[in-house]
C-alpha cells in the first residue's frame, strides 16, 4: 500500500489544508472499486469534460448531482423480475472552486458531463500599478465657529 505522509508540507505551508485532505482522501478511496471507467479531459483553460462508461443504462436510472466542490454520478438498474440482481454503481469527483456542470448527455453507453471554471470578477487576479495611489489630503470637516 502507497501511503503518503504530508506532515513535512502541512507544518511548511499555510492555508493547504483542504488540499492535503483532498489528497489523503483520494489516497484512501483507490482502493475501492474502479467501476465505471471514466476519463477527465481538458477541452480548454477553463472547460472539462467528464466520460463514463455506462453501458446497459438508460438515462432515468442515472443521477447526477452537483453540490459544492462535489460531482456525484449514481447509477441503480433493477431488472423487471423480482428475483432479478440489482446493479448499482456511485462515483464522486471532487471539483475545484468555481466549477459547474454546464451539461450531460448519454449516447452509446457514454455519459459524458462538460464542466465550466466561472471565476467571478471580483476574484480574479488585478494588475496593481507602482506609484499610482493618491496622496492623502487633510479634509476640513467642520464648523469654523466656536461656541
Amino acid at each position: 500500500m502507497n501511503r503518503f505522509d504530508f506532515t513535512p508540507y502541512r507544518r511548511t505551508t499555510v492555508g493547504f489544508d483542504r488540499l492535503f485532505d483532498l489528497l489523503e482522501r483520494q489516497a484512501r478511496a483507490q482502493t475501492g472499486d474502479n467501476y465505471p471507467p471514466f476519463n477527465i479531459e481538458r477541452r480548454g483553460d477553463d472547460q472539462y469534460r467528464i466520460t463514463l462508461a455506462v453501458a446497459g443504462f438508460k438515462p432515468e436510472e442515472l443521477d447526477i448531482t452537483a453540490q459544492q466542490n462535489l460531482l456525484v454520478v449514481k447509477g441503480n438498474k433493477t431488472e423487471a423480475e423480482p428475483d432479478a440482481r440489482q446493479f448499482g454503481f456511485e462515483r464522486r469527483f471532487e471539483l475545484a472552486d468555481f466549477v459547474r456542470v454546464d451539461n450531460a448527455d448519454l449516447a452509446d453507453g457514454l455519459l459524458t458531463v462538460d464542466l465550466v471554471r466561472e471565476v467571478p470578477e471580483a476574484m480574479k487576479p488585478k494588475k496593481v500599478l507602482i506609484g499610482a495611489q493618491k496622496p492623502l489630503s487633510v479634509i476640513d470637516g467642520g464648523s469654523s465657529e466656536a461656541a
